[in-house]
């Protein structure tokens, strides 16, 4: 007899058999319904040579699999409980195949536990008789009346029954379980690959990086079996690749069904939880039924039904998702809190779920759409910016459909936190290599005809602009003189050009402040002689930049006084022609204040400060002006001025008296 594999395989590799056994060739099945009244054969025989194969394989190391057998030896019938995909079934026959009770026969799990004991007879001699995923639910618990009937029989038959079944809360608790743990990937590995070749290149193969990569991971059975099969093979590529390949298969195999094995609210989940990766168990929960709301809905708006206040608990529903809770300290508005947070085991698989979801299931991105569409404007910054890093996931797998469903028209919405959450999304679709993302970016920018538009474009340009400063300027600078003729014109300036002229220094800024401060400030620097636009945009940025305080209180842009002699002369010259224009003095003058309260405190600022000040002098005038400054800084909220005002004064003087 041939054994057939119906269905999804989950546990056929190399030949191996590890899960669900139906007997049976390509002209003859057997389907065995232990079902209704009037049903016909209950059971199947087990093909001899397939226990073989499996005990072949079967490692029983570090596991609890000697006091199974003498539980069963004693009590003819248990329980077996456990994860999916632990090699419950395989244990199963192994626990009946060790005892010799042989032949083995497989029962049809589609009965009512209190139905079972009268339903069994005595199958050709069999002794040993295995269920395999009997269904215990709230209709059909499973109580230890029938445990007892189960073993009454099992003594008049000389037989011995195993059982296996998920988890669950509808097993009488007077129940004693037989708890299944597998064995460690690692010990299975070992156990298998030296079967199928010699031991010195086993040995090799399990001392190979990628293989050690492959077990760092959290595996199942089934998986390490399969891999077992590869290595065999010593193809290096497969080697490299399979645990990626793996992965990508087990994320298909969630979404592959309309709803089992894995339910739509538990698929909702799957996908929340990609978004929020490492988030509060809580919050994405609570975002993933929104989710579940949008995906029932796909194709018929009537779709009314409500939504379970109750459902999966914590536990099995991140099993069936292959991920873990853990406590983190969270950073909110109102401080760091503890929080239970959930993530994959495998940091990989997030992005692959998105990935999965938008390109094999187009159908679901309507509902996927509304609920980023909810999620970019929801009043928590943490659900925005998660938003946005999903989107961003999309934008890198697939730019086209990305933009045009969901950045575009973030872009030009009413909602300025959904216009926020359209720049993080380009931002982070930039950093993680999506392609063309400051090609776009710099279009934006430009279009002065499409404000909105325009301005998440200069706001996302500050943000990767570091990478390219001399670029990034151009861009703003061509977008101010936009502005600027605009206002020579005598135009009326709208409420998104509005916008744009204030953003415009803020991204001048944020490159000053980046890594790239000292090439920006060297660009800078021509546009100060240049068109008004480009000198009042620059004088601007650089004071708005000047104003910012980093987390000890040390003004970031003081800090380029000590990094180059360059960098010196050019923050000096930009502080000089602030000081000297009549629009600029009085911010600058107050930004020079600031700092010498911030070098009160701080000696970093003090050092740089010191070697600022006298740079800044290009004639008597400047000294002058320096020096009232110095004379004349109060302290702030009312204290005395701050002793480094004298400091820097003595400094000053001493420095000019040597020039």
């Amino acid at each position: 007899m041939a054994l057939a594999f119906h269905g999804t395989n989950h546990g056929v590799a190399a030949h191996r058999v590890i899960g669900d056994i139906i007997t049976g060739g390509k002209t003859e099945n057997h389907h065995y319904n232990f079902g209704g009244v009037g049903s016909g054969q209950v059971s199947g025989e087990i093909p001899a040579e397939a226990l073989e194969r499996l005990a072949d394989d079967f490692v029983a190391e570090g596991t609890a699999f000697g006091q199974l057998l003498e539980r069963l030896r004693d009590e003819r019938v248990i329980i077996l409980t456990g994860a999916p995909f632990t090699g419950r079934r395989t244990t199963a026959l192994m626990l009946l195949h060790h005892l010799g009770a042989t032949p083995v026969h497989a029962l049809d799990r589609d009965v009512n536990p209190s139905e079972l004991s009268r339903r069994l007879t005595a199958a050709d001699g069999a002794t040993g008789y295995v269920l395999c995923d009997l269904d215990v639910s709230r209709e059909q618990p499973l109580r230890e009346a029938h445990l007892l009937a189960l073993r009454g029989r099992m003594r008049e038959l000389n037989g011995f029954l195993v059982i296996t079944t998920n988890r669950t809360p509808y097993v009488e608790d007077t129940i004693e379980l037989a708890p299944w743990n597998p064995p460690e990937p690692a010990a299975v590995l070992a156990a298998l690959l030296p079967k199928r070749m010699d031991a010195a290149q086993a040995l090799r193969l399990l001392a190979l990086p990628a293989v050690a990569e492959f077990l760092s991971h959290p595996l199942q059975i089934r998986e390490v079996v399969r891999y077992a099969a590869v290595l065999a093979r010593a193809d290096e590529r497969e080697i490299e690749q399979y645990s990626q390949i793996t992965l990508e298969q087990q994320v298909q195999e969630w979404f592959e069904e309309a709803e089992t094995p894995v339910q739509l609210r538990e698929k909702a989940f799957l996908i929340a939880l990609a978004a929020f990766d490492k988030g509060p168990y809580a919050l994405t929960a609570e975002l993933s039924d929104l989710l579940y709301a949008a995906l029932r809905s796909t194709g018929d708006d009537k779709y009314q039904e409500p939504i379970p206040v109750f459902g999966t608990h914590i536990g099995k529903r991140l099993q069936n998702a292959r991920a873990r809770r853990s406590t983190a300290m969270e950073t909110t508005e109102w401080g760091p809190v503890m929080q239970v947070t959930a993530h994959f085991h495998d940091e990989r698989v997030a992005p692959i779920v998105l990935r999965e979801v938008w390109t094999g299931h187009p159908a679901a991105r309507p509902a996927l759409i509304k609920w980023l569409d909810a999620l970019s404007v929801d009043g928590r910054p943490f659900v925005r910016t998660r938003a946005a890093a999903t989107v961003a996931v999309l934008a890198y797998t697939d730019l086209p459909s990305a933009m045009a469903l969901i950045v575009e028209r973030w872009a030009g919405a009413r909602e300025s936190r959904r216009q926020l959450t359209a720049v993080s999304a380009l931002t982070l679709a930039h950093r993680i290599g999506a392609p063309n993302i400051p090609r776009i970016v710099d279009v934006w920018s430009a279009n002065g005809q499409d404000p909105k538009r325009c301005w998440v474009g200069v706001r996302a340009l500050g943000l990767i602009g570091p990478e390219r400063p001399t670029e990034t300027l151009a861009v703003l600078q061509a977008q101010a003189r936009q502005q600027h003729t605009k206002k020579q014109a005598q135009s009326r300036i709208g409420a998104g050009d509005q916008q744009i002229t204030v953003e415009l220094p803020q991204s001048v800024a944020l490159l000053l402040l980046s890594p790239a401060a000292e090439p920006a400030l060297a660009a800078m620097l021509p546009s100060l002689e240049g068109h008004p636009s480009a000198r009042a945009l620059s004088l601007d940025g650089f004071l708005t930049a000047g104003e910012r305080t980093g987390p000890a209180g040390c003004p970031p842009l003081l800090d380029l006084a000590v990094q180059s002699p360059s960098a010196l002369a050019n923050l000096a010259r930009f502080l000089r022609t602030a000081l000297n224009d009549r629009t600029t003095n009085e911010r600058a003058e107050e930004v020079l204040r600031s700092w010498v309260r911030a070098a009160d405190a701080d000696p970093g600022a003090a050092q740089a400060l010191a070697v600022l000040l006298p740079a800044i002098v290009a004639g008597p005038r400047d000294a002058a002006r320096l020096h009232h400054l110095l004379d004349t800084v109060p302290g702030l909220d009312g204290q005395p001025r701050p002793a480094a005002a004298g400091r820097m004064r003595t400094l000053l003087t001493r420095s000019l008296a040597h020039a």
